[in-house]
């Protein structure tokens, strides 16, 4: 049922036949799967992505109904492990509602939503990573807490996300060095982020090597509200940050085109009140 690396993780596994410990975990997404029931995408702290059958979960009277939401810590309790080991899904057996988050703010839902994407498209499903969980429940906690109209806390969330998410997946290089030379970083020069290259002097579209090392120095401490700080950067560094980031998650996410951007994207024109271009 688990990967070797989640029993090394200390992940609960079950026995062929048995039901496994009930598992942290929050819903990334769900689909209709008949008229009483869905499938539903959890990430999980101790088994990492899962696939689940919430049979009858769409009845009026069911207790999976009020609890499968998402954004919101719940416990989940799985059925009996598959007979094949390679099986991707898994029967819902209970959930229950962990409390103690705070609820998003309409404002922050397509963060949250965007961050659901990222783990749903980069993360393997049955591979676990607690310490990116914790950082997902931050995030989440960060986006809840920022004021309404605060767009810089919102995109601070949102960068020391997408840097925990390439560090965890081992896509994001050392932040206190050149890549190629290994050289250390200069605090009054600037330096780019490559999806294939690392870090690598720069002229125009870097940031100053002090931010770096203050980003790599949150990244190592491991704490949410250091890393949010050290990516509270100048207003002109910010768009430089976004797009590097972005550059290196779109060269992992493949030729695949985030949704959550298209739609930030379409609302972006209808607000300046530009015509909608059909998405490509």
């Amino acid at each position: 049922m688990a990967t070797s690396e989640a029993a090394a993780a200390g992940a609960p596994r079950a026995r062929r036949g048995t039901p496994a410990a009930p598992l942290l975990a929050y819903v990334l997404h769900r689909w209709d799967w008949s008229e009483t029931s869905l499938i539903v995408e959890l990430f999980t702290r101790e088994q990492g992505r899962l696939v689940v059958a919430a049979k009858g979960a769409k009845r009026p009277t069911s207790q999976l109904r009020p609890v499968l939401l998402p954004f919101q810590p719940l416990h989940a309790a799985l059925g009996k492990a598959p007979a094949d080991e390679a099986a991707e899904v898994f029967n819902l057996r209970g959930a229950e509602w962990v409390g103690g988050a705070p609820l998003l703010p309409a404002a922050a839902l397509l963060a949250g939503w965007y961050l659901n994407e990222l783990l749903m498209k980069l993360l393997a499903r049955q591979d676990p990573h607690p310490a990116l969980f914790d950082a997902y429940a931050d995030a989440l906690a960060a986006l809840a807490q920022a004021m309404a109209g605060d767009a810089g806390a919102e995109a601070a969330a949102l960068r020391a996300f997408e840097l925990q998410l390439l560090r965890e997946t081992g896509s994001l290089p050392d932040l206190g060095h050149e890549t190629l030379t290994l050289a250390p970083l200069r605090d009054d020069a600037r330096y780019a982020l490559r999806a294939e290259a690392g870090l690598a002097p720069a002229r125009r579209d870097g940031i100053a090597g002090a931010a770096w090392r203050a980003i790599e120095a949150a990244l190592v401490h491991g704490s949410g509200d250091a890393l949010r700080a050290a990516c509270t950067l100048a207003p002109a560094e910010l768009p430089a940050l976004r797009s590097m980031l972005r550059e290196c998650l779109h060269y992992h996410l493949g030729h695949d085109q985030l949704r959550t951007r298209r739609v930030w994207q379409g609302v972006q024109r209808l607000a300046a009140g530009a015509p909608e271009v059909p998405a490509k």
